[in-house]
């Protein structure tokens, strides 16, 4: 099996669909199952349970990066965090008169 990566230069990188910052949310979020599953593993807990932990986690973390991938696009996890990082508004407490005038300049003595 052949599995192409990259499509072209200055695109960005691609994977079976997913894009850009999915492909390292997904890489990096099944490291840490299977982290998770060896700490599991060796502080003595079923090897059942474990199993299941891995196969559930894995199973959700698989859908969800491609659901986010298909929702936002390749820049949409970036501009959903611009947008949340903006003011929502602008206030200013300035009374409406101080808005029209204009400041004077003090001269200054030489």
């Amino acid at each position: 099996m052949e599995y192409t990566i990259n499509k072209g230069i200055g695109r960005s990188v691609e994977f079976k669909g997913l894009k850009a910052q999915y492909l390292f949310i997904f890489c990096g979020g099944l490291l840490a199952v299977f982290v998770l599953f060896v700490v599991m593993y060796m502080a003595g807990v079923g090897q059942a349970v474990c199993i299941g932990f891995g196969a559930v986690s894995a199973s959700i973390l698989v859908w969800l990066t491609f659901h986010l991938n298909r929702k936002y696009g390749e820049y949409g996890l970036m501009k959903l965090a611009a947008s949340k990082s903006r003011p929502r508004y602008i206030i200013n407490r300035k009374a409406l008169s101080r808005l029209f005038t204009t400041k004077r300049r003090k001269e200054t003595k030489r």
